[in-house]
């Protein structure tokens, strides 16, 4: 094999996602350690915290313990090199976890072991199921009290319709929490809490039918744990390599990413059950990632990452080829070859100068105000473009306006530059200006994010007024006569940043209005050119 094609089998790219709080954030630290990335994970809970997770590399993350942005972090382990695509738990921040799913190859699903699956699971796991990515399931916090592990792996099936496999299984839980059995070694890894659960622990290896196991867990538990090795062995669902690259079924395991138990064996697991780097739909059909010519798309966009480095990067799914730093290639959107110069991997907000990197890396590009979310770059002849990611509909409006008319500069620039990133959209009235700017937002949240970076990376203070909305739809109809419209009164007209015709309506019942009086008027909930 090549260097070059056995560069691109050992890249594996996945998204980590969950609902707030389930231990995502110290899972994807773990994974750092091993790697060598870190030498000391951040504890993203408490107030009194010395440290914060190095994932969060937002000051207002650090400040409230959450994530609210994705990070892009990267790591080698046993000879494989990892992209960890670190998503925002919370559910106002939604759109930028699924902008980021774009650019995975699998996803690692965490699942609070005493909530089981929750509302953000389900929204992420339908859109894990839309694209057929592949899931590996994390089942954490296995050293508090937890719900019983059938009941757990019952619930994924019900709830998100994917089979489940058990790669291991617990043995008790909380108090009584001893070790997990490995089901294809047979082996049992054992828990021993040290200072009442905040250190990491030693895992110690006994094969199930050790007599030494038989004096690590009482006689109860050992019954317990052969009567479940049976019945998984006897009833559980097989396992089945194609339905997990499939998104059919996902691997389970267990463990305690807070004291480390259990995560070194799930990173191995992954590395034997994930896919390297995946094909890509382009408007002239896949395209292969073993292929030579270069080829990357747009996710994310970021201005300001920190106080340092006042720049705008642009993180990028390396889809084919090798990227090499200088390299002259073609901006299919922007019609023209640029050369991209400064090119950086990043862990949270430290950077590093990349000579190079390989189909399945994410790596950030300075943007000097080209490029868009879903922009396609390559060096290949035939100048194609992925697939477009979607524009979400906002479900918060609010009317903005600059306190300080003086500052009406930092203020266009500064809005501009984080609506351009999609965490929040901004409309104005047609052909107006932004005097009079309508922001949209998937979540309340975002709007106090929004107010704290203008300020703080821009200095601007603004007013938020929220407004009644509820509801936007986009006008497909591009000749359409915006001022023949008949509309409700509390319907209004703005355009996007893009030059889109778009409607904001209060409720539904403004949405009939308009459908029904307006004879071939084609409304749509996402943008079509995104």
């Amino acid at each position: 094999m090549s260097d070059f094609k056995d560069k691109v089998e050992k890249r594996r790219t996945f998204a980590i996602i969950s609902h707030p709080d389930a231990g995502k954030t110290t899972l994807t630290e773990k994974f750092l350690l091993y790697g060598g990335a870190i030498q000391e994970a951040g504890m993203v809970k408490g107030k009194q915290r010395m440290r914060h997770a190095v994932s969060d590399w937002m000051e207002i993350e650090k400040q409230r313990g959450i994530s609210v942005t994705s990070s892009v972090l990267q790591f080698n382990y046993q000879g494989y090199c990892i992209n960890i695509l670190d998503t925002p738990g919370h559910q106002d921040f939604s759109e930028d976890t699924y902008r980021t799913l774009m650019a995975a190859d699998s996803a690692v699903m965490v699942i609070d072991a005493s909530k089981g699956v929750e509302a953000q699971t389900r929204k992420l796991f339908k859109v894990c199921a839309m694209r057929h990515i592949p899931i590996f399931t994390f089942i954490n916090k296995l050293d508090r009290d937890a719900k019983d592990p059938y009941e757990l792996m019952e619930e994924i099936e019900a709830e998100l319709g994917v089979e489940t496999c058990a790669v291991n299984w617990p043995i008790g839980a909380g108090k009584q929490f001893k070790g997990v059995y490995e089901r294809a070694t047979k082996k049992v890894l054992t828990f021993e809490a040290v200072d009442g659960y905040k250190k990491e622990v030693t895992e110690n290896v006994y094969h199930v039918d050790d007599e030494a196991l038989k004096n690590v867990i009482d006689e109860d538990q050992y019954a317990t744990l052969m009567d479940d090795v049976e019945l998984l062995d006897g009833a559980g669902a097989q396992f089945d390599i194609v339905k997990i690259h499939e998104g059919k079924q996902s691997p389970v395991c267990f463990g305690s990413a807070l004291t480390n138990f259990g995560v070194e064996p799930f990173l191995q697991h992954f590395l034997d059950f994930s896919m390297p780097p995946q094909p890509r739909m382009s408007d002239h059909g896949m395209i292969d990632p073993f292929s030579e010519d270069f080829s990357a798309f747009v996710f994310k966009i970021q201005a300001n990452m920190n106080s340092r480095h006042r720049d705008r990067m642009a993180f990028m799914r390396i889809t084919s080829g090798k990227f090499e730093k200088g390299m002259e290639v073609y901006h299919v959107q922007g019609g023209k070859k640029i050369k991209l110069n400064q090119s950086k991997q990043l862990m949270a907000d430290d950077r590093e100068e990349i000579t190079e990197a390989y189909s399945g890396d994410v790596i950030g590009v300075f943007d000097p105000g080209i490029f868009s979310i879903g922009d396609t770059l390559t060096t290949s002849k035939e100048k194609f473009a992925f697939e477009g990611i979607p524009t979400f509909a906002p479900e918060h409006f609010a009317s903005i306006r600059n306190k300080d008319t003086m500052k009406r500069k930092q203020f266009v620039k500064g809005i501009s530059q984080i609506a351009q990133e999609g965490a929040i959209q901004i409309f104005t009235a047609i052909g107006g200006s932004f005097e009079d700017i309508v922001v949209g937002v998937v979540g309340v949240l975002q709007f106090e994010v929004l107010a704290y970076r203008l300020k703080n990376e821009y200095n601007v203070e603004i007013e938020n007024t929220p407004l009644p909305y509820q509801f936007i739809r986009w006008i497909d109809n591009k000749d359409i006569d915006l001022n023949s419209l008949n509309l409700s009164s509390d319907t209004r007209k703005v355009q996007d940043l893009r030059g889109n015709n778009l409607l904001l309506f209060s409720n539904q019942w403004g949405i009939n209005w308009a459908t029904e009086r307006n004879k071939g008027l084609e409304l749509s909930e996402f943008s079509k050119n995104a």
